[in-house]
């Protein structure tokens, strides 16, 4: 019996080491080596008779054993590593290209940096807050309403601008669009009083140089007509094409309200393509759409600052203007809204607060944790800032010198949220949207930064001359982003 146990033993063993080279050898060749071929072939190799079967089953694993096939591996991985962390820095950096950086500093100024607060270390994202929106008392209709008198009897003198100046720096030969403001003269433009300043559009002394921003000359004769403006823009096909609701337009505003749309050629490209193509006059739905040639800036952020803080110079003739950003849609009567704001509180100048943040420090901390600007161009701006007597907002300050606003009982902010800005063009409206876009042209393209700089600097430096601000609370109703109302929590900063 014991014999028979062995024999029986010994015929399974050759007759599975058979099958196995079977298997191995004619059997599904594809399927040589891999997790379940090392198996087989380890079981193989026990047997004597299955010593060819395991030297084809093994050739394949022990190349993949090999230092050369780790050392290629490890350096493949290593140069895929280097791409993608440098696309990530290349990106990060391209925020403040060499165009768009600041005018160098003065060895003065550095020196009082210096003393001041280190960098700010962003802080963790944070959930979203809830916010509820403002609803306001608009007129019931356009002709219900009427410009109060005397409304104009702000603040006078006579704004001229810089419309051609010398390069300073002779291994740079072309024009600037911002010019080259010094340090002295910067300081001197806050002063409200009869005087010429950089405000952009600056051209070089060749009679050949441009700046940039040009627009053919039948659009430069509209919008030389217009009185009142509601202008917006999209450059480098960065949005969609929103039109204002025209059953919510009163006919008076369709007949005496400009509705511009600035765009460069790449955008009218893409809105063309998307059905937006503009008739025989320029336009689409309400919008007359004004092509913009030569964008004076690589960063096209920047470039949307020109139409948004100038459109005293864009519309030379107008008396109001309303500028919207591109991802809002128009759904209110401009008049009303210029009743509302300006004529009915008796401001000059009027901005919406920032839904969440009230203070530039804490601007500053959200543009860094979302990488919005390279961070050590925005260390800068803000500890510039500070060494020019910028102070951490304090709301319950009752002294502060903020405008306070009694729209839902809003207590009043540092940070404008800057999508939906009213004006009326007076010589303060002027000056301060002149002095605000200096500070985007020499700083960071991120205008809530150094909208409180600019505001306290120029209220400090002219006591007796009141600026005429209302800052009030993200409205409903008024305008809307894409789809959702606007609100306090509907808005995102530009």
């Amino acid at each position: 019996m014991k014999e028979l146990v062995i024999i029986g033993d010994n015929f399974f063993k050759a007759f599975f080491a058979m099958a196995l080279f079977k298997y191995n050898g004619e059997w599904l060749q594809e399927r040589r080596g891999g997790l379940i071929g090392a198996i087989l072939n380890s079981v193989v190799a026990r047997n004597e008779q299955g010593s060819r079967v395991a030297r084809r089953g093994r050739r394949f694993p022990r190349n993949l054993l090999k230092p050369r096939f780790f050392r290629w591996l490890l350096l493949l991985l290593a140069v895929l590593f280097f791409c993608v962390f440098a696309t990530f820095v290349l990106k990060l950096l391209s925020n403040g290209n060499e165009e768009e950086k600041h005018l160098p500093l003065s060895g003065e100024v550095l020196e009082q940096v210096s003393s001041y607060d280190p960098p700010l270390t962003p802080p963790k994202s944070k959930r979203r807050k809830q916010h509820f929106p403002c609803e306001v008392g608009l007129a019931a209709a356009v002709d219900n309403i009427l410009e109060p008198k005397n409304y104009m009897n702000f603040t006078q003198f006579s704004l001229e601008y810089v419309e051609r100046e010398v390069n300073p720096h002779a291994n740079s030969p072309r024009s600037r669009f911002g010019g080259y403001q010094t340090l002295n003269e910067r300081k001197k433009s806050f002063l409200a009083r009869n005087q010429t300043i950089h405000c952009g559009f600056v051209k070089g002394m060749s009679r050949l140089s441009s700046p940039g921003f040009e627009l053919s000359e039948n659009d430069k004769a509209y919008m030389n007509t217009c009185r009142v403006a509601v202008s917006s823009c999209i450059f480098g096909s960065s949005d969609f094409l929103r039109r204002p609701t025209s059953r919510l337009i009163s006919e008076f505003s369709k007949k005496n309200v400009c509705f511009v749309m600035f765009v460069d050629e790449q955008t009218l490209s893409k809105l063309s393509s998307e059905g937006h193509t503009p008739d025989e006059k320029g336009h689409v739905g309400l919008w007359k759409i004004v092509v913009v040639r030569n964008l004076p800036y690589l960063d096209m952020r920047k470039t949307g600052k020109v139409p948004k803080f100038l459109s005293h110079r864009l519309f030379p003739s107008s008396r109001y203007s309303i500028w919207l950003d591109s991802k809002m849609r128009l759904n209110t009567d401009p008049m009303l809204i210029i009743e509302f704001f300006l004529w009915r509180m008796r401001a000059e100048y009027a901005i919406s607060n920032h839904y969440d943040r009230h203070c530039v420090w804490e601007e500053v901390l959200q543009n860094k944790r979302l990488n919005k600007y390279n961070h050590t161009a925005i260390d800068e701006q803000f500890m510039f800032y500070q060494s020019d007597g910028l102070r951490k907002f304090n709301p319950s300050d009752p002294n502060t010198p903020l405008p306070r606003t009694d729209l839902c009982s809003m207590y009043p902010a540092d940070v404008p949220e800057g999508s939906f800005i009213i004006r009326a063009h007076t010589p303060m409206s002027n000056l301060f949207s002149c002095l605000w876009f200096n500070e985007v042209d020499r700083f960071t393209s991120r205008d809530q930064l150094s909208f409180a700089y600019t505001y306290l600097k120029l209220t400090r430096m002219n006591p007796d001359k009141p600026f005429h601000l209302n800052m009030f609370k993200s409205t409903s109703k008024i305008i809307q982003a894409s789809v959702v109302v606007i609100s306090s929590t509907s808005v995102t900063s530009q």
